[in-house]
């Protein structure tokens, strides 16, 4: 019996070694490589700006997120589709053109001196940091919901 559980606790062991080198893999790709979507959505809004790397990170089931950094600092994260899931400016004002204009128009006349400066897109929402520190929340649609402390 005790041979059993020893064999039992090896077993397991070495299944959750497999299932953790299996399950986050990272790899460094080339922009070449990123979903036809992506590539879009950086070039129409980023245009000139070059990447510095690209990370096409895979689970058990396939890619689940592209993340991109660019040569002006900011990052770039992708579904695997290629859908932009978050933009974030490292502080410097995002490009606004992608931006739902409901959430374009609050911030300009909510927030007059400020800019988005990070947002981030979710099944049911988006979610907006400004210049000055304050998080905004809208629902799927850039309508308000609150400020998010």
């Amino acid at each position: 019996m005790e041979t059993r559980s020893k064999i039992t606790v090896i077993l397991a062991v070495v299944l959750i070694l497999i299932t953790g080198c299996v399950y986050g893999q990272d790899r460094a790709i080339s922009t070449s490589q990123l979903p036809k979507t992506a590539k879009n959505f950086l070039a129409a809004n980023f245009k000139g700006v070059t990447t510095s790397s690209v990370i096409e990170d895979s689970e058990i089931f396939g890619v689940d997120e592209y993340k991109v950094r660019l040569t002006n600092g900011m990052k770039v994260d992708f579904d695997s589709k290629g859908n932009w899931k978050e933009v974030d400016g490292e502080h410097q004002k995002v490009p606004y053109g992608f931006i739902p204009a409901t959430i374009r128009n609050y911030v300009a006349k909510s927030f007059p001196n400020t800019h988005i400066i990070k947002i981030e897109r979710k099944s049911w929402s988006y979610k907006a940091e400004l210049s000055n520190g304050i998080d905004l929340e809208f629902d799927r649609n850039g309508n308000f919901k609150r400020i998010d402390d």
